[in-house]
């Protein structure tokens, strides 16, 4: 019996443009709250009774006093072209900044809103922490502890009076263990960092994170090193928007991340591929939809857009030669560039000598693009009689940001006619012009993530510090250090990408109880099970941690007129 899964569909406005940007004209907390004095109003980190001066202390941040004006605000924001500006019932703030003075009511609701979010079906507040909780708190909880905190502190000041939020003067906070008290009390301060960055106020801001310095830790628990980079990541705003250098931190690891936006082939990826469930859930059950959809077909062709280690395709080699009907070829092709063809060439060998000893005939071939998306339909090589499936794992979001090579990728994969196009993503969004909403979706899925790594993986496991250190912390940096063109990583939820399919005469297909079984067999296979989620939305399978979404999987195929 497969288990049972129960849908939760978030409407959206019909003539919602998901080719546009995501404009929120908001800032976090409200404008009108007046600049609070770093050394007073608020408490040390570690010493209650400590009193600080921050031009004696050593920063780890090397930040410097800044005296220049805030930068118009225009030129830091950008807009993507848009297909249909007509559709567009956003368009009409295009020319408002993101930093609209709102009311603070309105402005607090932000934070909040984006904090109910993520949160588990059984909401966790301080009270209930204080006196339910049992265990240690996970780094998404600490966050919404300090959210809460951060919310309260704010609208006592926009009310005209100012209340001491301390936590170890709070009976709730008090039920928490120190080392949850310093924590929550870390991302407090990272939000506080954040909020004066938003609002422009730049040498408090680096106050702030000089703070933020004294207890982040690259080596630490999952908050501190979650903080530790997201302090890197505002610490490089700073420097962009004022145009003074940031200075480098000498590198601990001597590895390049050549490949931001995707999963690649090299040890650490690989490493974190057999220790973390989300992508070997995801491609167990997007190759039992392709299963599903190619039937009882004596040839099927997959078509891969970015292949990576191709090691999920040993499972469908294996299946296909299990199966009772005869299998006459398995062709696959995958996309490469001058860049990465030598990889994919070994991938393809490792496959063809899995499928030999399997006795399954089989055909890899490799298309060679300078971009993917000037693929031609005859480059795709489609014969007679064959079942076409195409496979997509973290590659579309590439594209959101160029619109234009989405649709002739898209229009090229149509003409082909596929039966099923599975698509893997990450379930975020990441694309917001609004950079404090961009940062407050980067601090709860980047949160969780790190918390999963410390369920999985030891804190002196090189991998894991590779992969936070220079593959996450990239991912931060260019979500809340970048506009324009620089800001490559632009992930969005599932139902932007309904729209995006929407528009190309496409429609979503509900995936099998085989599927969901083989989701929750692989996910059953590793110890942190308990603690992941696997949810239906609508018709498409979302994987997440403790509550917080963080991959989605969705498969389709187009409407042919």
């Amino acid at each position: 019996m497969c288990p049972n899964f129960y849908c939760h569909q978030t409407n959206l406005p019909d003539n919602f443009n998901p080719f546009l940007e995501q404009h929120d004209d908001h800032q976090f907390p409200a404008p009108e709250f007046h600049p609070m004095c770093v050394d007073h109003n608020l408490p040390p980190l570690v010493d209650v009774d400590h009193n600080i001066n921050i031009n004696h202390y050593n920063n780890p941040f090397d930040t410097h006093p800044l005296t220049l004006q805030a930068l118009d605000s225009q030129n830091i924001h950008d807009h993507i072209p848009q297909f249909d500006e007509s559709t567009d019932s956003l368009s009409k703030s295009n020319s408002k900044s993101v930093d609209t003075v709102l009311s603070s009511t309105t402005s607090l609701e932000l934070l909040s809103r984006y904090r109910s979010k993520f949160i588990s079906s059984k909401e966790v507040s301080v009270d209930e922490v204080g006196t339910d909780s049992v265990g240690t708190l996970s780094t998404v909880e600490i966050i919404n502890l300090a959210a809460e905190k951060f919310i309260s502190f704010s609208a006592n000041r926009a009310n005209g009076y100012t209340m001491f939020t301390h936590p170890y003067g709070s009976s709730a906070f008090t039920r928490l263990s120190m080392d949850e008290i310093r924590e929550v009390e870390l991302v407090f301060q990272l939000l506080t960092a954040a909020e004066k960055v938003g609002k422009k106020q730049f040498e408090i801001a680096s106050k702030f994170l000089v703070r933020c310095g004294w207890v982040a830790s690259d080596d630490g628990s999952p908050v501190e090193r979650l903080v530790f980079h997201l302090c890197d990541a505002l610490q490089e705003r700073i420097g962009k928007e004022t145009g003074m250098p940031v200075p480098k931190k000498p590198k601990k690891f001597d590895q390049k991340n050549e490949n931001p936006l995707a999963l690649g082939t090299n040890p650490s990826f690989l490493a974190t591929h057999i220790s973390l469930p989300f992508t070997q859930v995801l491609q167990l059950c997007g190759i039992q939809a392709i299963i599903d959809q190619v039937g009882t077909s004596s040839k099927v062709h997959l078509i891969d857009i970015h292949i990576r280690s191709g090691v999920q395709w040993t499972a469908l080699i294996q299946a296909l030669s299990e199966r009772k009907s005869e299998i006459e070829l398995l062709k696959i092709t995958a996309f490469a560039t001058s860049l990465d063809i030598q990889k994919v060439g070994e991938t393809g060998k490792r496959l063809e000598c899995f499928a030999k000893t399997l006795s399954l005939p089989f055909v890899f071939k490799i298309l060679v693009l300078s971009d993917i998306t000037e693929v031609k339909e005859e480059q795709f090589d489609v014969q007679d009689g064959e079942a076409v499936a195409v496979f997509c794992q973290v590659i579309l979001r590439t594209m959101i940001s160029r619109p234009q090579s989405f649709e002739n990728l898209m229009r090229a994969i149509r003409k082909i006619n596929p039966l099923v196009i599975v698509v893997a993503e990450v379930e975020a969004n990441h694309n917001s012009t609004s950079f404090v909403n961009r940062f407050t979706e980067a601090l709860f899925f980047y949160g969780a993530f790190f918390d999963c790594l410390e369920a999985c993986m030891s804190r002196d496991d090189v991998h894991r510090g590779i992969l936070e250190g220079v593959h996450f912390a990239d991912g931060m940096k260019n979500i809340v250090a970048c506009e324009g063109d620089e800001r490559v990583s632009r992930s969005v939820n599932i139902n932007t990408w309904r729209l995006f399919f929407k528009r190309f005469g496409m429609v979503e297909i509900e995936l099998s109880d085989s599927c969901m079984y083989q989701a929750n067999l692989v996910l059953q296979q590793f110890s942190c099970a308990s603690s992941c989620t696997l949810q239906n939305n609508d018709k498409c399978l979302i994987i997440g941690w403790k509550g917080t979404p963080l991959q989605s999987l969705s498969t389709w195929k187009f409407v042919q007129e």
